[in-house]
């Protein structure tokens, strides 16, 4: 799986100051720490930046280029500034993202096209956040015929599912999974999948928000996610990335989420039965299945329940 390192993001306070100040040095650091850590390929939010994007994008990408070679992901509603991006990347980059309105559609697609980069394309429509599966893989057809009009290579692109948040959309969850399955087989070779983990878990608890990550991502894993925009400085998920890649099984977590994992690339419901509910640690992995499964209702104290 490409891991994707999401640190260098304007919502950070520490960014946007970097970006203000045109801080290369800080700029260069997280980068680094991000790839020491295992990212294979780093997302740039540089926000909407209407006026200063492609200048700030080019900023971006010079400097983090002078540091290390791996592939660069342009984060921006701004497509001057992903363009401006593009032409400065020396290695295929992520344009970050597309969806299906078909304005933005067509202008990013065009530029997917023209400098033969990867693009992540959000599953979301004119008429808003899709609610089933079934409007996700609607909406993905949509996006697939203007990359084939276009000349956009199917391995070039990257469906995205559109993950929300389990505290408000918790329906959502399973969908989400079932959507990106039906991915996989919608074409012959099969688009790429991708994920922006990290939203599952927005507006939970900061000590909650590792673990709802970690668990729903060995489940996408074994959907068959092909990358995902996660954090990499987070060592729970990393380890969790390496158990799975080991097919290591020599600890009860390990266990646990190999278990986990196999469940659904055979595409069933995780049973439970037979894991020891006396370990708090992989109780808490349980309830947490259970809730991105949406079989026990989510609420901030559910390991408490």
């Amino acid at each position: 799986m490409i891991k994707i390192g999401e640190c260098i993001h304007m919502i950070a306070a520490s960014v946007k100051e970097a970006i203000a100040s045109r801080d290369k040095t800080f700029m260069q650091n997280l980068a680094l720490l991000q790839v020491e850590k295992g990212a294979e390929a780093i997302d740039l939010n540089i926000g909407p930046q209407k006026k200063a994007g492609p200048e700030i994008m080019t900023w971006m990408v010079e400097s983090i280029q002078e540091v290390t070679d791996v592939p660069l992901s342009l984060d921006t509603t701004n497509a001057a500034a992903i363009e401006a991006g593009l032409k400065v990347c020396q290695k295929k980059a992520f344009i970050n993202s597309t969806d299906a309105t078909p304005e933005r559609l067509d202008n990013l697609m065009s530029l997917a096209a023209k400098y033969n980069a990867n693009i992540v394309a959000l599953t979301l429509g004119a008429s808003g956040l899709p609610s089933t599966a079934e409007a996700r893989i609607e909406l993905a057809e949509q996006i697939l015929a203007v990359a084939e009009e276009k000349g956009v290579p199917i391995d070039n692109v990257f469906l995205d599912p559109l993950v929300l948040t389990v505290n408000g959309n918790q329906d959502q969850a399973p969908q989400t999974i079932e959507a990106m399955r039906f991915f996989k087989q919608m074409r012959q070779p099969p688009p790429m999948t991708i994920c922006g983990l990290s939203n599952v878990s927005n507006d939970c608890p900061k000590e909650l928000r590792p673990l709802l990550n970690r668990i729903y991502l060995i489940m996408f894993l074994g959907a068959g996610l092909d990358s995902a925009i996660l954090d990499p400085l987070d060592d729970e998920i990393m380890e969790a990335l390496r158990i799975i890649d080991s097919k290591d099984n020599s600890t009860p977590k390990a266990k646990l989420y190999f278990d986990l994992y196999n469940a659904y690339a055979q595409d069933e419901p995780f049973d439970p039965s037979s894991v020891d509910m006396s370990n708090p640690e992989l109780s808490d992995i349980v309830k947490t299945i259970q809730i991105m499964e949406d079989k026990t209702l989510y609420a901030h104290g559910y390991l408490r329940l």
